[in-house]
């Protein structure tokens, strides 16, 4: 399978250092809005990105996986003229990350990598996801997916942002979200992990139930050469939206120290 055109939204200066934004299962570019002002601010050209079978972007036929991903940030580079950029994901974007990292090492400033994990089981929960939203839509996902991004005492304290994330889910392709649940449920990057030589910043939501910081954000700062583990408290899957101060202040702090 190509590479696909990517849907991405491009702010900020033309001689900007390139920070490129990839997100999580379920969503599109609009996660990560607020991360956009603070680096704006600070000098960085921005770019968000929706993931293929997501947002904006092109839903080609599955199955996916993390390579076809990884093509096509490498395409978005072409397109829009870069050699290199720092690249921030979370969740699946920060499986791709990952995975850029290790196979297109000269194409990565540096990565940041929130809330996720170099190997998700177990395989059947990915099938079964997919299959469920095959047959009843991405909104059958989508009370089930807030849970794991917000924490309960959060979602309760601003039930208006929860119900936007829940139409975000809700909002997703069914095509798309089962082949990135592929993706997912066949990705294993444990052994690459030593491969990845770029600046690495990893950091975790302690209160994350999808990706907690043991078993998974540890495994991954252990495996990267000089990788650095931050966890924030008070924060579930979707960390930078629900601790979006904290994880910013992260972020340019890596970014700004190379």
């Amino acid at each position: 399978m190509g590479a696909v055109r990517l849907h991405r939204v491009v702010e900020g200066p033309e001689d900007g250092p390139v920070v490129v934004f990839g997100g999580s299962l379920g969503s599109d570019l609009r996660m990560w809005e607020p991360q956009v002002v603070p680096l704006l601010e600070r000098g960085f050209r921005v770019v968000r990105y929706d993931t293929r079978g997501h947002g904006a972007s092109p839903v080609p036929p599955g199955p996916y996986d993390l390579e076809d991903l990884g093509f096509d940030f490498l395409r978005l580079l072409e397109d829009l003229g870069v050699a290199k950029a720092h690249f921030v994901g979370l969740s699946l974007g920060a499986m791709t990350g990952m995975w850029l990292g290790a196979h297109a090492p000269d194409r990565i400033a540096s990565l940041v990598l929130c809330c996720t994990s170099a190997k998700l089981g177990p395989p059947e929960m990915w099938a079964d996801r997919a299959r469920t939203v095959l047959e009843k839509g991405t909104g059958a996902v989508a009370a089930a997916g807030v849970t794991r991004w917000l924490t309960p005492a959060y979602a309760e304290r601003h039930p208006d942002r929860a119900a936007y994330l829940r139409s975000m889910i809700a909002a997703v392709p069914a095509e798309g979200y089962a082949a990135c649940c592929g993706a997912i449920e066949r990705m294993d990057l444990l052994d690459v992990l030593p491969k990845i030589t770029a600046p690495t910043l990893v950091i975790a939501g302690a209160d994350d139930p999808a990706t907690p910081p043991e078993g998974h954000a540890d495994l991954i700062a252990a495996g990267i050469p000089g990788a650095r583990l931050e966890v924030v408290p008070d924060a579930a899957h979707l960390g930078s939206y629900e601790r979006p101060e904290e994880f910013t202040r992260l972020i340019l702090e890596h970014l700004e120290a190379l």
